[in-house]
């Protein structure tokens, strides 16, 4: 497992590309792309301010590594329904 500092700039970075790729499509997309930037950007910055937050203080009792693996498949599935309603 990596350290949680390098967990936390792995999200960030993961989240910044993705952020920026919205915001091109709100600019460059279709209408409709358009319409559902703002709710994206939104989804965005959530899914990194709550991954983020779960690093910094995992749960108790659980084993680290159940945690963070768990952590990291949660964090993968909101970013592909995120990418998936970018593409829709």
């Amino acid at each position: 497992m990596a350290n949680k500092r390098a967990l936390k700039k792995a999200v960030h970075a993961i989240c910044d590309e993705l952020f920026a790729e919205a915001v091109a499509l709100s600019t460059y997309g279709t209408e409709t792309q358009q319409a559902n930037a703002e709710t994206q950007l939104y989804a965005i910055v959530k899914v990194e301010d709550e991954c983020i937050s779960r690093i910094s203080h995992p749960e108790p009792g659980m084993k680290p590594s159940l945690y963070f693996k768990d952590l990291k498949e949660k964090f993968s599935a909101q970013l592909s329904d995120i990418i998936d309603q970018m593409n829709g």
